[in-house]
């Protein structure tokens, strides 16, 4: 948890999810300030947090976003790169503008967030997790774009943290199986599991983790931002270019 009122936390992908209940626990434990940055408007404006915030609207793929917060933002001690998107289905039939935008925001956006979140702390150290994917970790059908997004960001991390530690910079990701967060609105199969449960979104979610996980379930974003919260801090404190599956046990 937070060790000081000094840090200041930027996080992407902030307005829902694991971004969001990021957010809401350092804010609650101490940190000094949060820069909170998504392209939802309303979400962003909607989050009550009892800390200091700035609050950047915007698609984190384009750079013209991250050079308006590298000037209004520093410093930066510690950074949660949450934002992404999903998409499935078999490489037969994938639509490539469809895997572009899905590159451009998990892959080109992370690039550039993760860029700028190295350039704040290159002077004074600092702690980034990224939010990657067991996607990333385990081969499934349809997965093929959302998979290799996460798959190359858990690279760019092992990658980054060799850059980053002769800064005192960490750089750790993180790599969830099934979350409970409304990414999975958008995808199709989801979709079709809720319809079969009666529009019951919930007993829709609990069928999904009692099938895929060991555990018998997924986890709720709290869960994964606790586990984030550790990464960040100092508890985590000899640990860089890590890629800490939380998952239920689907990938063992």
């Amino acid at each position: 948890m937070p060790e000081s009122t000094d840090h200041t936390c930027l996080i992407t992908g902030a307005a829902s999810g694991i971004g969001a209940a990021t957010a809401t626990l350092l804010a609650q434990t101490g940190i000094g300030r949060l820069i909170l940055v998504d392209r939802d408007e309303a979400g962003l404006a909607a989050l009550d947090m009892p800390a200091a915030t700035q609050r950047f609207c915007g698609d984190v793929a384009d750079p013209d976003l991250w050079d308006r917060i590298e000037r209004e933002a520093r410093p930066i001690s510690h950074a949660v790169l949450a934002a992404g998107i999903a998409d499935s289905g078999p490489i037969a039939d994938l639509d490539f503008a469809a895997w572009r935008q899905l590159m451009a925001v998990n892959l080109d956006g992370l690039l550039l967030s993760l860029r700028c979140a190295m350039r704040a702390m290159a002077d004074c150290g600092g702690s980034i997790v990224v939010v990657g994917s067991a996607a990333g970790v385990r081969a499934e059908p349809g997965t093929a774009a959302y998979g290799a997004s996460k798959a190359a960001a858990h690279h760019l991390v092992r990658v980054a943290a060799r850059e980053g530690a002769p800064l005192g910079i960490r750089v750790n990701a993180i790599a969830p199986g099934g979350v409970d967060t409304p990414i999975w609105d958008a995808v199709p199969f989801f979709a079709e599991l809720v319809a079969r449960n009666g529009g019951d979104r919930a007993a829709a979610m609990a069928a999904m983790g009692a099938m895929a996980t060991p555990l018998g379930r997924y986890a709720s974003a709290a869960e994964i931002a606790g586990q984030i919260a550790f990464l960040l801090f100092d508890q985590a404190a000899t640990i860089t270019g890590t890629v800490l599956v939380s998952d239920g046990g689907y990938t063992a």
